[in-house]
């Protein structure tokens, strides 16, 4: 009988998820309708029926490693409504060599409605995340949109003692950049977020951002809203922004839940219900 050795490379090289989402949505005066709808390799896409037009994404590579690389494209035409969420919260696993990447870029029309709703992202110890999400709006659009970050599993005692977070986000209204914000977080995760003036020990963070027709009049009723948590409000640049920090994801989801009752009509995703 003859052995062919087995190439040590081809069995020790780390596995790769790739992602890719293009989806486009019009709308014929009365109804907002699929338009264009692409998924490739690890991303997936569920259109749920219901009284309100949602997308909800899934990564079926169940979690985020280093080296892995996610894309996903939301176009909405003019007066066309969606709502973005996805399935679960996303896990970023630890990177043994480059870090993972996220790109992800929402485009709506004039007079279109866009509430980008994703669950939270969970960082475990020895991560590296490079993610970048921009934000173009049309004369006239509502934007709503949160990006939460759960430092560590919590309820297991876990510690991030050493990581790599780059987190980007830019909004545009006709090309004008209204509101950019930028974090960059390295090594002793853990030791950085108790410094008073990081996160005074908060082990988990949240950014509403909403823009658009009717935002500057929900300060009031926002800052409100936060009565009592460790978080703030403000309004400028046609941007209403809100910071939230909490010790835990279960406390900060209790926040943000009340906090974007504020800005939308109706319930949050059936799969926040969860």
């Amino acid at each position: 009988m003859n052995f062919v050795p087995a190439k040590l490379d081809a069995i020790t090289a780390p596995q790769r998820a790739r992602g890719r989402l293009d989806l486009a949505f019009d709308h014929d005066g009365t109804t907002t309708r699929l338009d264009r709808f692409y998924q490739e390799g690890c991303l997936k896409a569920r259109l749920p029926r219901g009284p309100g037009k949602e997308v909800v994404a899934l990564n079926i590579s169940g979690g985020i490693a280093g080296g892995d690389a996610l894309e996903a494209a939301l176009e909405l035409a003019p007066g066309a409504e969606i709502t973005f969420t996805t399935q679960a919260a996303e896990r970023i696993y630890r990177a043994l060599e480059a870090p993972a990447r996220i790109r992800t870029r929402l485009t709506a029309g004039e007079g279109a409605t866009l509430h980008y709703l994703p669950q939270e992202t969970i960082l475990f110890d020895g991560f590296a995340l490079d993610r970048k999400l921009d934000i173009e709006l049309a004369a006239g659009a509502k934007f709503l949109g949160i990006e939460s970050l759960i430092f560590g599993r919590l309820t297991m005692g876990e510690v991030l003692r050493d990581g790599i977070l780059q987190d980007r986000i830019s909004l545009r209204r006709g090309g004008a950049l209204l509101w950019q914000d930028s974090t960059r977080l390295e090594g002793n995760i853990a030791a950085r977020l108790d410094r008073p003036g990081v996160a005074a020990g908060a082990r988990a963070m949240a950014s509403i951002f909403a823009s658009g027709p009717g935002a500057a009049a929900q300060l009031d009723a926002m800052r409100a809203s936060l009565d009592g948590a460790h978080a703030g409000a403000s309004y400028t640049g046609e941007v209403l922004l809100v910071r939230i920090l909490a010790p835990d994801a279960a406390t900060l989801r209790r926040i943000v839940v009340k906090a974007l009752g504020v800005l939308r009509p109706g319930p949050l995703p059936r799969v926040w219900q969860g």
